[in-house]
């Protein structure tokens, strides 16, 4: 193995996985450190956790652990990953977990490339835009755990760290990987922010800094890094390429994000799919009596795919919010989901598509999935995935998909690919 990453979410470390098989890599997911992988067997490891939104000394913690984790498997080169729209809180945690990993590892100069230009988000000048829109401006600012109300990312992570931050700016591409790699050497600050607006700008960053032990940012400028330096070591593929888990059993889709590509998801899936919506309110009320009126509508459905979701649009959100608060609402949400992906898989359901970051986290730490083995992607930042055999939980079919990520027929393509 020589690719460690460490991921703050479940989905964005999925993200990440299938980024590195396209790459060209065989990559197992762990959730948390400590699953048992076979480092001969793997080219990359990806460490999960739910650090984004934890207090800033719990996520420096976790990720410190997941780092000698990996390098006890043997990684010689690390990867932060965080999501491209740079998630945080005003004290975290992409800054301090970033310094904590630099100064473990011994980087001088951290670089920061969050752009993620087929999913939209770019970044010009230090500012990060989504489908060119300035991130604040991109309904990130109303994010319900980590709302982003500024889109200078220079001055996001200064106000995070006590780092000097400064900036690799566009201007300095026109010379290709020597001028970059040039401006990371002499910049004075350790921390810098790297502008980037297409694939091709984060190849050219990716190859001025083949030797960098630490990098962060997002996916696609991790796989442009595994790729740089896989083809150094393997010019030839050396795998065949990933096929779709082929796990049979019932199909259940469970969207617990309110963003408006998974809402968009919802919308287009219940034109002509079988759906029901998850009451928050009444679940709230009486917790076991929703949970079975859903495991009885999957069970009715039979052979067919049921979706299952808690928001459709703004009045269910603003609905729920009103009656519960938001991080109620968001709680109760979570543990629905989690609860009724638990008893839909003691039914006999293996084949689960789950919508939402917080979400996915749930139904997986619900089920009690240490570790899964990363197949080939839906849309972009989304891989099928197996869960590998641990406890009693059976092997499962698994799509863990950001609220953000996917076209308005997702979850139609998704199941399209299963055998």
């Amino acid at each position: 193995m020589f690719f460690g990453a460490i991921a703050d979410d479940y989905t964005g470390a999925t993200d990440l996985a299938g980024t590195l098989v396209n790459a060209g890599l065989r990559v197992v997911q762990t959730f948390g450190p400590g699953g048992a992988v076979d480092p001969e067997s793997v080219d990359a490891v990806v460490v999960a956790l739910k650090s984004r939104s934890t207090p800033a000394g719990e996520a420096v913690g976790q990720s410190l652990e997941a780092l000698e984790y990996l390098k006890r498997l043997g990684a010689d080169r690390y990867f932060f990953k965080y999501c491209s729209t740079f998630d945080s809180t005003p004290d975290g945690n992409i800054g301090p977990v970033a310094a904590a990993l630099a100064d473990a590892i011994g980087n001088k100069k951290t670089l920061f490339v969050p752009s993620f230009p087929e999913n939209g988000r770019t970044v010009c000048h230090g500012h990060l835009f989504v489908d060119g829109v300035l991130l604040n401006e991109s309904g990130m600012e109303r994010h319900p755990l980590n709302p982003m109300t500024d889109a200078n990312l220079v001055r996001v992570l200064a106000a995070q760290s006590d780092r000097a931050v400064g900036l690799v700016p566009r201007t300095a591409f026109g010379g290709g990987c020597g001028d970059v790699r040039r401006v990371i050497d002499e910049a004075a600050e350790p921390f810098l922010v790297v502008d980037a607006l297409d694939n091709k700008d984060l190849m050219i960053v990716a190859e001025a800094v083949p030797d960098l032990a630490l990098a962060t940012g997002g996916s696609a400028f991790a796989g442009y890094l595994a790729k740089s330096y896989w083809i150094r070591k393997t010019p030839e593929p050396a795998w065949p390429p990933p096929t779709p888990p082929d796990v049979p059993g019932r199909t259940v889709l469970l969207a617990g994000s309110c963003s408006p590509a998974t809402r968009r998801q919802i919308a287009q899936w219940r034109v002509s799919g079988r759906s029901a919506r998850l009451d928050l309110i009444a679940a709230s009320e009486d917790f076991d009596g929703t949970v079975a009126a859903a495991v009885d509508e999957a069970a009715a459905a039979g052979s067919d795919p049921v979706l299952f979701y808690t928001t459709a649009d703004e009045g269910d959100l603003t609905s729920a919010r009103e009656a519960l608060g938001p991080e109620r609402a968001a709680a109760v949400g979570e543990r629905l989901i989690a609860e009724l992906a638990a008893r839909l898989v003691a039914s006999g359901v293996r084949r689960l598509v789950v919508a939402g970051g917080e979400t996915s986290g749930a139904v997986v730490n619900r089920l009690g999935i240490a570790a899964i083995r990363i197949g080939p992607e839906i849309a972009p930042g989304v891989p099928w995935c197996e869960s590998l055999p641990t406890g009693e939980t059976p092997p499962l079919a698994l799509a863990l998909k950001s609220g953000n990520f996917g076209g308005p027929d997702f979850f139609a393509d998704a199941l399209g690919m299963l055998p």
